[in-house]
């Protein structure tokens, strides 16, 4: 039973990394209706800098919100200059363009900062709690703790401001939005600076747990979008919930069924997915979409 218990906390914790990175990519995509390859790469370029200040003498809370700032202006200039370009032309040409801008800055942060590991300071300690002989880190703690408030402020932006309410006019339909007289092109920049914000702050949450390297988030990014796809992407609260079962899964069935195990517990999120799909092709949480003919 101790097992049991100690393999379910340690997925929930993996599965707020994957959550980290989920709340990002729905964040853009309720902003602005594109699924955002990129997020991981920007987020990755957030955290060398605030790794890069805190070797400078920078306390690490001062780089970080450095960092958030570099992000918002990064993801507003993102939209205006490279995205705008493709937003009235096939979607999937935006798709790959997001790709191309992932392997860019990928690129651009190993040419930077090469290709070494480097430890990126942690904000929470390291020591660990234990309770009923199970044992968790504070950094764990905190890092969930941080996920499900910026989950709960994201459902609240989308749901309870004006802000949110114009954001996802915006993404259902610009020319209705632009009609009604919101400004499209504004709100398009605020929606990509939000998600970058929110991607420097995965980043940070992420980065101690792993070792910083350009391609850090690439295997969290997949995990991410199994979790945007089961949860729905229109809903924060569904990808969170979603990233910690795909946690949680894995961890059991990499220990509980023998022909998985630990070389195979990669093929859980999909079986997850291939499941969900079949009787809920919007997500667990989603919404079905409905069009007027």
């Amino acid at each position: 039973m101790g097992t049991f218990v100690q393999l379910v906390v340690d997925g929930l914790s993996a599965g707020s990394v994957y959550a980290a990175i989920a709340l990002a990519i729905v964040l853009v995509h309720s902003a602005t209706g594109l699924i955002n390859f990129a997020q991981g790469g920007m987020a990755v370029l957030s955290v060398y800098i605030a790794w890069w200040l805190t070797t400078r003498g920078v306390p690490l809370i001062v780089a970080l919100l450095v960092s958030i700032v570099f992000s918002i202006v990064f993801g507003a200039l993102v939209e205006r200059f490279l995205m705008r370009r493709f937003e009235r032309g096939d979607p999937d040409t935006a798709v790959v363009v997001t790709i191309g801008l992932l392997t860019l800055i990928t690129g651009v942060a190993g040419w930077l900062w090469t290709y070494n590991n480097q430890q990126f300071p942690s904000l929470f300690s390291l020591d660990t709690v234990s309770f009923l002989g199970v044992s968790v880190s504070q950094r764990s703690l905190g890092t969930t703790a941080v996920i499900v408030v910026v989950m709960v402020a994201l459902q609240a932006l989308f749901i309870g401001t004006k802000l949110g309410l114009a954001l996802r006019a915006v993404a259902n339909n610009p020319e209705s939005a632009a009609f009604s007289g919101l400004p499209v092109g504004r709100l398009l920049m605020v929606g990509w600076g939000l998600a970058a914000a929110l991607g420097a702050v995965a980043g940070a949450l992420v980065a101690p747990q792993l070792t910083l390297t350009p391609g850090m988030l690439d295997n969290a990014l997949v995990y991410a979008l199994a979790a945007v796809i089961l949860g729905g992407l229109t809903s924060p609260v569904g990808v969170v919930v979603a990233a910690w079962l795909i946690g949680v899964l894995e961890n059991l069935a990499a220990v509980y069924v023998p022909f998985i195990g630990y070389d195979l517990k990669v093929a859980v999120p999909f079986i997850l997915i291939f499941v969900v799909l079949l009787v809920r092709p919007q997500g667990l949480f989603g919404r079905k979409t409905v069009v007027r003919v």
